[in-house]
């Protein structure tokens, strides 16, 4: 039995929201799963990804107007899910289009770079990026050195941003710098003068999903690139809060898909002769990762409702990244012992979830900050600072 069965979880959703989910599911299912390990194992991602993407309408899918869908926050958690059990790559690409290169010129942008680059972007004829973390603040975004320098009518910015998805991809960065008056946005096109990406290789985590650094030389810009609504580093913030609550569903599409792969080989791997599954300590194994994994179901769509209705508070989503990866981790990491010498290779998934898990525990948000956000909202007193 599947995990979300055990728990009556898919009774919880709507008809649109189960179609929205099965069409996702079908497509990845279809294109995008037969190919995977294969791209992770290349260390590479294909290009044309993102308008296959875009035409499957996952990109902004949650945001209004300018060729995006307008779902739900729960609609859009659900592929979440179904993009991450395939690979947190490929879900990876899709938050940090939606939520971040897309939110933050949905959010914070002018009329004019809406026009301009979220219908491309929802298509996935344009790739976005979005440039905070620096090699020497990740945790404490307040202390970046990038800086922003006005010059006459136009700004300049110097500095480095690193393990940045998509960037070298990228059509359009989203950069963040510090400004004589406080923190501010900026849009940076692919080809503007002193603006350069480098991959980052060598990785043993998220190797289907491509990472870069961004470096920013005299960059000079006009005022209308600036993001006019972008005032404070409240702005980046809440782009990151729109990337994690697709985290939260995200993570437990990788525990799924984890449980599902030991569940199956547990079923046909004969050993005394019998199946495995036939086995007392297998069948533990199944019943807590079972649990575990529709537990984060429930916490996902609980979190779902409450943004749906306008009530989710920041803590909330740090409640359910910080609940939700770290779970995942031990799913997967679980699921590769009941397949065991088996499991370390690239034809099962379970461990390459575990691997890209490491990343998604880090990213948006490591787990001791996420803790550290719950422990502020639970005694009043921020220990971070």
């Amino acid at each position: 039995m599947d995990p979300l069965a055990l728990l009556d979880i898919p009774s919880l959703l709507s008809d649109e929201e189960r179609d929205i989910r099965t069409t996702v599911e079908r497509y990845l299912t279809e294109h995008v799963r037969p190919h995977v390990a294969e791209w992770f194992e290349a260390g590479a991602l294909p290009r044309e990804i993102a308008r296959e993407l875009g035409g499957l309408g996952v990109l902004g899918m949650h945001l209004e107007g300018y060729g995006c869908a307008g779902t739900s926050a729960t609609a859009y958690g659900l592929a979440c899910l179904e993009l991450e059990a395939v690979d947190s790559g490929i879900r990876s690409f899709v938050s940090v289009q939606g939520s971040l290169s897309m939110f933050s010129i949905r959010r914070y942008g002018s009329e004019a770079q809406r026009q301009e680059w979220l219908p491309r972007l929802a298509a996935g004829e344009a790739v976005g990026c979005f440039g905070l973390t620096e090699p020497d603040f990740g945790s404490n975004p307040a202390g970046m050195r990038t800086r922003a320098v006005r010059r006459g009518g136009d700004w300049v910015l110097d500095g480095t941003k690193t393990w940045i998805t998509n960037g070298s991809w990228a059509d359009v960065a989203t950069v963040w710098a510090n400004t004589d008056e406080g923190v501010r946005g900026f849009l940076v096109p692919r080809g503007t003068p002193g603006f350069t990406t480098r991959d980052i290789t060598g990785k043993l985590s998220m190797r289907a999903s491509v990472t870069s650094e961004l470096v920013l030389d005299g960059v000079r810009l006009p005022d209308s690139a600036r993001l006019p609504e972008a005032r404070s580093l409240g702005a980046p913030l809440s782009c990151l809060n729109e990337a994690r609550f697709g985290i939260v569903f995200g993570a437990v599409g990788a525990a799924l898909d984890a449980y599902r792969a030991a569940a199956d080989y547990a079923g046909t791997r004969v050993q005394f002769d019998k199946p495995i599954a036939g086995f007392q300590l297998t069948q533990r194994k199944l019943a807590s990762m079972a649990l575990a994994v529709g537990t984060g179901a429930l916490l996902a769509l609980h979190l779902a409702r409450l943004k749906d209705a306008g009530r989710l508070k920041p803590e909330q989503i740090s409640a359910g990244k910080l609940n939700n990866v770290e779970s995942a981790i031990a799913v997967a990491r679980e699921a590769r012992t009941i397949l065991g010498a088996n499991g370390i290779s690239l034809a099962y998934s379970p461990l390459r979830h575990a691997n890209n898990l490491e990343s998604v525990l880090t990213y948006e948000g490591t787990s001791e900050i996420h803790a550290l956000a719950l422990g502020h909202a639970l005694t009043g007193i921020p220990a971070y600072r």
